[in-house]
């Protein structure tokens, strides 16, 4: 199964591409981020890269090594969107959000500005 034709193997890639940004964001290189987890490095990089199938056990020890929860490795749907796409879903969340909502999309976006 191949990236162009929607199988499997496209959410495999788009996960891998998610479980990098998380990665990268944390300032960890795959070395550092396999230690962290107990994993082989040539693993971690072929999730990443979408070659690898992991295991359900694998993904729970990815996600507390990343300090995050399971579900946040599976939001990837915006991945693939351009940046004007993404603009106009973002407009669109802020217009049907109430001020509780808009304060935590500021704040989201307020802590990467850092």
């Amino acid at each position: 199964m191949d990236c162009v034709t929607g199988t499997r193997t496209d959410e495999r890639v788009l996960l891998g591409k998610r479980i990098k940004e998380l990665r990268s964001r944390r300032g960890l290189s795959q070395e550092q981020f396999a230690e962290a987890m107990g994993a082989n490095a040539k693993y971690v990089s072929s999730v990443e890269r979408g070659r690898e199938n992991p295991t359900l056990d694998f993904l729970i020890r990815l996600a507390a090594a990343l300090d995050a929860e399971l579900v946040d490795l599976f939001n990837f749907a915006w991945v693939e969107m351009n940046e004007r796409d993404l603009r106009r879903k973002i407009k669109a969340l802020a217009d049907r959000s109430d001020l509780p909502a808009l304060q935590e999309i500021i704040a989201a976006m307020k802590s990467r500005e850092l």
